[in-house]
């Protein structure tokens, strides 16, 4: 059986004021948080802990020496702040936080978990001073605080953490070059780094060159030293507190995964032969017990030294190991979409792939190694990737452009409005589409995508639900379409593989029967949500109520003429989006019915997202928002029987 073990405060405490040299006191605080990330993370299934480790010895610093947080309380305005800008390295601060006595046990035992601690940050949870996740905005707000404190007089420094990769973004270089002008200088910000973004060293992405001339050039003070080095931070620290005529950057040299020999950056590098392999997702069963080994093996060896007693660890969960996960079994339409690209590449000569550090994320590294020359690396930098795809696309090339679709669609939005009004054919592809997975929280959740995109007269919006659908939509927006295509692409593993019936056939503006019924009639799309209302249709079916469920790929185009047929013989008509309930495939549809004669008297109910999205697995996170299938069934028989 595997174990899942956790360091519980009151050995924290225990650790905390005892009377040891305060460096390997600190030293020790850090493995501590290191373990129970690392143990947070396995229970969660997923998170990241390659720039968590990294980090972490600056935040151990941070709030056990640097920062006056712990003793003057998180709600007083004097304090110093400390956020992150990237914010996938908070199950580090978690621990952090937990160590700090800031957050509960409950808390951290319920990482990325419906009430507990959501898989970015979160100003919801205590000590968490802003959210973050979508990247490149943190110095900007960093210097929005220090300008408040400034204007009221308050005391406390403003810390703000970026990655090395987010310095792609081009909102840093805009708050790096305000921030002097505007002639604010409490702000301190920290670059992490590790020089290893999702899975490639970043000078595979893009080369920042030399960060501490650029920082410089802005009229930044800068600093360097070692970030595992708890004398090299306290000097560090000490200096940058003695300017007060600018803004201070602290680069620190660190290494990601710091901690676990197997996953800090280069012996991880070799052993994955160029890729990084520990910047998201739970560790396996056999990494997570070799790991936890080597970090107890080493809490305790540091205790030894200093003639205190081992730690006591809290066993929170057992499971068996090795056990099947979905993700395991379950089809990926993302993995489909990545063998289409390569066949398609074989034959269309002129499409060129873009991407922003979301390869594999994405199901690109297939086109990227067999079409090295016409796969181009944007980084962190959706705008730039965008327009450069515009200025391809006025040259005769076919540009499909890559990314998750909350940053694609809402970042580059002015750049995508652009290339439209110029009447080119480009392809944007919205990954990580809808709701689930939920666990990294609202930040990367993309619910606003097709709202964004519909508002192009020239765009056409399709969702495929399997795999044979997922390679024939990017068929048809390669070949056949004249106007510009946004696909959306679902990036965890289908609930199900949705099975088509024999006659099914990919055609423009019509869905596809997955379930015959004669009493009321469900559209949706993708298979989260299709999934829900199959399983909604089997739950009616049990009550004698029977539902019909369309497959609509299509979310704003669509045959008026096979429309008002498959609805001659129903007055009910339910719309389930994995969407905003604006803007979405429901509000579509409502427009085509005010338009038509023969539809115009029938109801027509949305389904979807009204509010912010919840953080949680999908279980907690549909049901919570009312689209699992319980929660259509009960909502489908109210309207029906009313």
């Amino acid at each position: 059986m595997l174990e899942i073990r956790f360091v519980p405060y009151e050995e924290i405490v225990r650790i905390r004021h005892s009377n040891i040299d305060e460096y390997k006191k600190l030293q020790i605080l850090s493995d501590i948080c290191r373990l129970n990330a690392f143990s947070a993370v396995k229970k969660a299934g997923s998170g990241h802990l390659g720039s968590s480790f990294s980090a972490l010895d600056i935040l151990v610093f941070l709030y056990f020496k640097e920062m006056n947080v712990l003793e003057l309380g998180i709600s007083n305005p004097n304090r110093d702040i400390y956020f992150s800008s990237k914010g996938h390295d908070c199950p580090g601060q978690y621990s952090v936080l937990f160590a700090a006595g800031i957050i509960n046990y409950d808390k951290l035992l319920n990482l990325r978990r419906l009430g507990g601690l959501d898989g970015h940050p979160d100003i919801r949870i205590p000590g968490i001073e802003a959210n973050s996740g979508s990247l490149g905005m943190g110095i900007s707000k960093a210097k929005g605080m220090a300008l408040a404190k400034k204007m009221k007089g308050l005391k406390g420094r403003i810390f703000v953490m970026t990655g090395d990769g987010e310095l792609q973004e081009g909102q840093i270089w805009e708050a790096l070059q305000t921030t002097v002008h505007q002639k604010i200088t409490n702000v301190n910000v920290i670059v992490d780094f590790n020089k290893i973004q999702t899975d490639k060293p970043l000078k595979e992405i893009i080369d920042l060159g030399d960060l501490e001339k650029k920082f410089e050039v802005f009229g930044w003070y800068v600093k360097r030293c070692d970030g595992h080095d708890f004398r090299d931070l306290e000097d560090a620290f000490s200096e940058l507190k003695e300017i007060t005529d600018r803004p201070k950057v602290l680069i620190a040299d660190t290494i990601k995964g710091k901690g676990v020999s197997f996953m800090e950056g280069p012996t991880a590098l070799e052993q994955g032969n160029g890729l990084y392999r520990w910047h998201a997702g739970a560790p396996d069963d056999d990494s997570y017990e070799a790991g936890f080994a080597e970090l107890i093996d080493k809490i305790n060896g540091h205790l030894r030294d200093v003639s205190l007693e081992p730690v006591k660890l809290e066993l929170v969960e057992t499971r068996q190991k090795g056990r099947v996960r979905l993700k395991d079994v379950a089809e990926k339409v993302v993995n489909a979409y990545g063998e289409a690209l390569v066949e398609i590449g074989k034959r269309r000569k002129d499409i060129i792939v873009l991407d922003a550090d979301l390869s594999a994320d994405c199901g690109l590294r297939p086109f990227e190694n067999t079409f090295p020359d016409r796969f181009i690396e944007n980084g962190i930098a959706e705008q730039d990737m965008v327009s450069m795809a515009g200025g391809l696309a006025l040259q005769g090339y076919l540009p499909i452009v890559n990314s998750f679709g909350v940053f694609l669609a809402s970042r580059a939005n002015e750049q995508i409005y652009t290339n439209a009004t110029e009447n080119t054919k480009i392809i944007y592809v919205c990954h990580y589409a809808g709701l689930i997975p939920a666990g990294p929280g609202k930040s990367h959740q993309s619910l606003r995508d097709i709202s964004l995109f519909g508002a192009l007269p020239n765009c056409i919006i399709v969702e495929p639900c399997n795999a044979i659908e997922t390679k024939k939509a990017l068929q048809w927006c390669v070949d056949e379409s004249r106007e510009l295509c946004m696909m959306r692409l679902v990036i965890s593993p289908s609930p199900r593989t949705i099975l088509f019936p024999d006659n099914y056939e990919f055609s423009f503006g019509k869905g596809t029967v997955l379930k015959d019924g004669e009493d009321v009639i469900i559209f949706s799309y993708g298979p989260v949500m299709l999934n829900e209302a199959l399983k909604a249709s089997e739950i009616l079916e049990k009550e004698n109520i029977s539902l019909k469920v369309v497959n609509m790929p299509w979310i704003n185009r669509i045959d008026k003429t096979w429309f008002e047929n498959i609805l001659t013989n129903f007055e009910s008509i339910f719309v389930l989006d994995n969407h905003s309930i604006y803007g979405g495939l429901g509000d579509f549809f409502l427009n085509v019915l005010m338009e038509s004669d023969n539809l115009r008297g029938k109801r027509l109910y949305k389904l979807a997202i009204n509010e912010f999205p919840e953080c949680g697995t999908p279980v907690e996170v549909l049901k919570y928002h009312r689209l699992d299938a319980e929660s259509l069934a009960s909502f489908i028989k109210t309207k029906i029987f009313k």
